[in-house]
């Protein structure tokens, strides 16, 4: 499994960034993708996955009615649209991949520890 995240940058609060994660490597169809993220000092910290299969998607209170997550089956990609950030929403954001079937993993399993693969992340600073 190889996954691939892109789209970080800068932005001013309220702005917007949508972040893509290139999934590779491997069928997904029992796999949840997930997001998180990691800012400095801090642990890191689950954001929102989908399932592959039926686009079950799951977020963090955090970030409910501002992020939305998506997935491409076509072009085997996961996409995480960020509106109205605010500069505690910096970090690195790493796309995750974790294995539901013969596995404890279900939609709301927010562990890290659960997912075995990672992107190498990418940086999203907001400005205030």
């Amino acid at each position: 499994v190889q996954l691939s995240e892109s789209g970080g940058g800068m932005v001013q609060a309220g702005g917007s960034l949508r972040l893509s994660c290139a999934a590779s490597g491997h069928t997904f169809d029992t796999y949840i993708i997930g997001w998180f993220r990691q800012a400095p000092g801090k642990e890191r910290e689950f954001v929102a996955h989908i399932a592959w299969s039926g686009a079950t998607t799951f977020y963090a209170d955090s970030v409910k009615g501002r992020f939305t997550i998506a997935r491409d089956t076509a072009e085997s990609m996961v996409y995480l649209q960020m509106n109205s950030l605010r500069p505690e929403d910096t970090a690195v954001y790493y796309c995750a991949a974790a294995r539901m079937s013969g596995s404890r993993v279900r939609i709301g399993t927010t562990s890290e520890y659960e997912y075995g693969h990672w992107g190498q992340g990418t940086q999203v600073t907001v400005s205030s």
